[in-house]
């Protein structure tokens, strides 16, 4: 174990490095083992709610028109009309909100079964790519959702709003309310948050870690292990041909940065430092050489997304390879 471990911790530029990371994670077809079935129908339910929320949150337009006119005329049909618009809205919110709480049940579930056992980083990866699947199918979601949300600032001017009038009319029998005082104050505190996701995730990672303590070096060491595995898989010329669709080659970018992200939430160190099992020259720089508009969401995610980028022990070349 500690022999593999030193070859994965090796610099990308050695040769010998290099093939251990050839391993084709099968993004598109892999199909569970029985005995990763319980598991493996659990996280496949949240992922199809999952594209529920993320079709929700692309397309969410909010209702500023209505809630300007009722702060500019607050007469009592403005006023309805602009609650009226809100209420479908913040119901879309809560539903959102919600979901991001069945991914923090789910995620501890599945790196049980991805980080335990005797098994080492690459076999698991190996050997249970349906659920390493499942795994980078969250990332995306992650990524996306947070990338959304960001991009729309309607989100919180909107529950704003819905807050204002229900403190203002003291509206308290849950009859008339749409989401109770206590659930409206864990919804404010997501929402205002950059990442939403990502901080869920990120939590829910983080305490599996803290919960499973023989598990703390497997887990980071998996994430780690996986990005380098994502990154020959996009640099092989052999692997990548091996991908048939070309939404799974972006896929594949996604879950690489997710990763490195995550990894640098949940490490204690981050993904920065020199030693650390994740390769972010490597990824930046791959990054780079894609065509803009499918880089740049990505570079910036690993600018401002990440805990550890412009902390003292990160070596200022990569502070400067991300700022270029």
């Amino acid at each position: 174990m500690g022999k593999l471990l030193s070859l994965l911790s090796r610099d990308d530029s050695n040769c010998c490095a290099a093939k251990s990371y050839d391993v084709f994670l099968d993004f598109e077809n892999a199909a569970p083992t029985e005995t990763e079935r319980a598991v493996y129908d659990e996280v496949e339910r949240v992922l199809r709610e999952s594209e529920v929320v993320l079709e929700e949150i692309q397309i969410y337009r909010g209702a500023g028109k209505e809630i300007r006119e009722a702060i500019a005329l607050p007469s009592p049909e403005v006023t309805a009309k602009a609650w009226a618009a809100v209420l479908p809205l913040v119901n879309k919110l809560k539903r959102c909100y919600e979901h991001s709480m069945e991914l923090d049940k789910i995620v501890p579930k599945l790196l049980g079964q991805l980080v335990g056992g005797k098994l080492n980083p690459t076999q698991h990866l190996e050997t249970q790519q349906a659920l390493v699947k499942q795994l980078a199918e969250i990332l995306e979601f992650v990524l996306k959702f947070d990338e959304y949300k960001m991009k729309t600032p309607a989100i919180q001017n909107d529950f704003s709003y819905y807050r204002r009038i229900v403190s203002r009319q003291r509206v308290d029998s849950t009859e008339n309310m749409l989401v109770s005082t206590e659930l409206a104050n864990r919804m404010s505190l997501f929402y205002a948050h950059a990442t939403p996701m990502l901080k869920v995730l990120s939590e829910a990672t983080s305490k599996f870690v803290n919960d499973n303590a023989d598990d703390v070096q497997n887990t980071t060491e998996t994430l780690g292990t996986m990005a380098k595995v994502c990154l020959r898989m996009l640099e092989n010329p052999k692997l990548l041909q091996q991908i048939e669709r070309e939404d799974t080659k972006m896929l594949v970018l996604r879950v690489m940065v997710g990763l490195v992200i995550l990894y640098d939430h949940v490490h204690p160190e981050g993904a920065f430092v020199r030693g650390a099992h994740v390769d972010v020259k490597g990824c930046v720089r791959l990054l780079q050489a894609q065509p803009a508009i499918k880089a740049e969401p990505l570079l910036n995610a690993l600018r401002y997304t990440t805990k550890h980028l412009n902390g003292e022990n990160t070596p200022k070349n990569i502070q400067r390879l991300l700022a270029a």
